[in-house]
């Protein structure tokens, strides 16, 4: 299990590590994940009317995701720190969900998809932490990377219909 079998971070005994990134270029690197908060449509509305006792849930949650991509090596163990340099959280009430989608930005010498997908994470979990009096039921689905931009392997757009559950 080493690079060349395409798992970057464990050495040739299996051991986690983390990989060094010295010798690559610095570009410009970019990543959009998305992902969405399920609740009730009594609940969107309270969050559309800001009606929710503990106040502005859509800023608080948008917050939430920007402080995440700048934290993200401290929560994920193998990660990089790395200097973001533009994170945009985008929240979209819909029925009965919140539509979340990250974009993270960077030069520097790794990609920023665990940083996109942090941010996704953080500003659902800020929602519910919003919400949960009211729904206790909410939950967090479908976090993924839609498009990774930069580096030596350039643009990845995830596919239409990859086969997978969302």
């Amino acid at each position: 299990m080493t690079e060349s079998s395409g798992l970057t971070h464990v050495d040739e005994t299996g051991a986690a590590r983390m990989v060094d990134v010295s010798g690559k270029d610095v570009t410009v690197r970019s990543a959009v994940a998305a992902g969405v908060v399920r609740s009730t449509t009594e609940v969107l509305d309270l969050i559309r009317t800001n009606g929710l006792a503990k106040g502005d849930a859509l800023g608080v949650a948008r917050i939430a995701g920007i402080m995440a991509a700048k934290r993200t090596p401290d929560l994920v163990p193998l990660c990089h720190p790395i200097a973001i340099h533009g994170v945009v959280i985008d929240l979209e009430p819909q029925e009965s969900t919140v539509d979340i989608r990250a974009a993270v930005r960077t030069a520097d010498r790794t990609g920023v998809e665990m940083e996109a997908l942090t941010s996704v994470l953080a500003a659902g979990l800020a929602l519910i932490d919003m919400i949960k009096a009211v729904d206790p039921a909410a939950r967090i689905d479908a976090v993924r990377v839609l498009r990774k931009d930069g580096g030596k392997t350039g643009t990845w757009i995830r596919p239409a219909d990859d086969g997978r559950q969302p």
